[in-house]
């Protein structure tokens, strides 16, 4: 059997395997999960995952939870909080916010949607309307904030989970209100000036927000219950030890959760709950794995085909070493992209602006750092003037048989939905399917980011070495393109576990949306590479990791122009 077929097989069987790992573990115990869709405010579509126990009947409704996401996340990006609280006997609604995921409308719209998402909640027969809870991470602590103002009596408690109030429009936090909240505010959480006004998220128990929220003018110990859940009054502070997206995956933050609504709501398992829900995370990460081998037995596959043969040609560099202008250029490859990120994703905020065609403004930010970064790219491959690769001649199908290798991927994530309903990800890194009006945009980013591909894969195609192993070629790669967001990451995070701070504490946005390149860029190079060593050509690689990664950043961000 040829590796292309390994390749193949394997990516199937780790993502049919995966995806039914993901499934078991969030329908454990007899749990219902059904993907619902509702009408909102001025007729905005709204999207959730809906998770309902076995004990919530219409004759024996249970205690309901709304769980929201953060700042362009998804309502799968809280899998292990609505996991955990439905196997503790909650009916949780996972929503997207407005203007993410599946969800209509624009960023923070309609209350972030969050309104409508209670309503929807207390609409159910299996909810006891006298025992729902609210919780939500980071933007998400802003929807449920917003619900609880509109609905003042709707609700019994709240879990705002790296998150503060008196931000962005939300009401600030006083006494009474909200009701019994618990906060969750992680030791090395990169927001702590926005959400609590404290220079260092360890520090928040010092806040003067806090303090008011609290009602007290003494400093907040972590773990002590103050007020009265009769009353509405209580309140709690956890410091989980892990970071703003880390509270996805800790057992901590999610168990602190769990244990405030089990004191808070009659009806729930008391307690931390279990940490069942890891299992899901790695069942959806060896889909996204196999996802990526699919991708590349597929190509493999079809280089075969007739209609593609002639794209077939092994690679043959010309560079016979690694010279100073081979070191220079792969250093600066490394670096140039990192040391750009911050001002050239700035630019991009401001140089194009969210529109009709591009509606999305952190994907604009990303195209324009692309878009600078292979300007860069170009003018450095005038200056080295390195020996010119040779290359495949005969590149007619080169689109297509990218465009196949990816729709073969595409009907793969098909197949997790409808038989599993879990998508392809771990943390923050997600790949879901696109809506029709993603898909519209997506039309529209593909041409300008293939075209930075097209640099990216040429300049990868001039930097193989003659008589290089496949080790030694898929290495300089990834340490060309992947190697600077590491050392970029180790950067801006050893400050914070060591002072309290990032490097740039005030891009921490930025800061956090980089974690995703480290993987993203990893998947590229190999693509990249995979593709160039079977065809001499870097215009397969380019096409195709065009149509993945703008379908990855399109489908997995926020829409903020108003008439998209």
């Amino acid at each position: 059997m040829g590796k292309g077929w390994k390749l193949f097989l394997l990516g199937w069987a780790l993502i049919f395997a995966g995806s039914f790992l993901a499934h078991r573990i969030q329908t454990s115990g007899g749990i219902r999960v059904e993907d619902v869709r509702f009408t909102g405010t001025n007729g905005v579509a709204m999207s959730a995952l809906l998770y309902i126990p076995p004990g919530a009947t219409r004759d024996h409704p249970a205690p309901g939870i709304l769980a929201v996401h953060g700042y362009i996340n998804s309502r799968e990006t809280q899998d292990g909080f609505a996991i955990a609280l439905a196997r503790a006997g909650y009916v949780v609604l996972a929503l997207d916010q407005t203007g993410h995921g599946y969800s209509g409308g624009i960023v923070g719209a309609n209350g972030f949607g969050g309104p409508d998402g209670l309503r929807y909640l207390r609409g159910l027969d299996v909810v006891d309307k006298d025992n729902i809870g609210l919780e939500g991470h980071s933007m998400g602590g802003w929807t449920v904030l917003k619900a609880a103002e509109a609905m003042p009596d709707a609700y019994r408690a709240m879990v705002l989970e790296g998150s503060g109030t008196g931000v962005l429009g939300t009401r600030a936090g006083t006494p009474d209100f909200p009701r019994n909240v618990a906060v969750v505010f992680s030791r090395y959480d990169e927001f702590a000036r926005l959400m609590w006004g404290v220079p260092h998220a360890w520090d928040v128990g010092g806040s003067e927000k806090l303090k008011a929220l609290f009602g007290t003018t003494g400093t907040i110990a972590p773990g002590r219950l103050q007020g009265d859940i009769a009353a509405g009054t209580a309140r709690q502070l956890y410091t989980p030890v892990t970071t703003h997206p880390g509270d996805h995956i800790s057992r901590e933050a999610i168990g602190d959760a769990v244990e405030w609504f089990g004191k808070t709501l009659n009806g729930g398992t008391p307690g931390r709950g279990d940490s069942l829900w890891v299992w899901k995370e790695i069942g959806t990460l060896a889909a996204l794995v196999g996802f990526v081998l699919l991708l590349l037995g597929a190509f493999a596959l079809y280089l075969r085909l007739p209609g593609f043969a002639w794209l077939a040609l092994p690679q043959d560099p010309v560079r016979e070493r690694r010279d100073a202008r081979w070191w220079i250029a792969i250093v600066a490859a490394a670096l140039i992209p990192v040391a750009t990120f911050y001002p050239f994703m700035g630019l991009g905020q401001m140089a194009m602006p969210p529109s009709r065609l591009f509606p999305q403004s952190i994907t604009n930010q990303v195209l324009v750092w692309a878009a600078l970064n292979a300007a860069i790219t170009l003018i450095l491959g005038r200056m080295l003037r390195g020996p010119k690769p040779r290359v495949n001649p005969r590149s007619r199908g080169a689109l297509a048989i990218a465009m196949l290798t990816v729709a073969t991927g595409y009907l793969s994530l098909l197949l997790a939905d409808f038989l599993f309903k879990t998508d392809f990800r771990f943390w923050v890194v997600a790949l879901k399917l696109l809506s029709p009006d993603q898909f519209r945009w997506f039309l529209f980013y593909l041409i300008p980011f293939t075209a930075c591909f097209a640099v990216m894969s040429h300049a990868v195609h001039a930097l193989a070495i003659r008589g290089d192993s496949a080790v030694r070629q898929y290495g300089a790669a990834l340490a060309a393109l992947a190697g600077g967001f590491l050392l970029f990451l180790i950067a801006q995070y050893a400050p914070l576990f060591l002072g309290g701070a990032l490097l740039v504490p005030e891009q921490a946005l930025n800061a956090i949306i980089s974690i995703q390149f480290l993987p993203l860029m990893a998947i590229i190079a190999i693509i990249l590479v995979f593709t160039a060593r079977r065809t001499a050509s870097p215009w397969p690689g380019a096409y195709l990791c065009g149509l993945f990664v703008t379908w990855y950043i399109v489908a997995g961000t926020a829409v903020q122009f108003a008439g998209s």
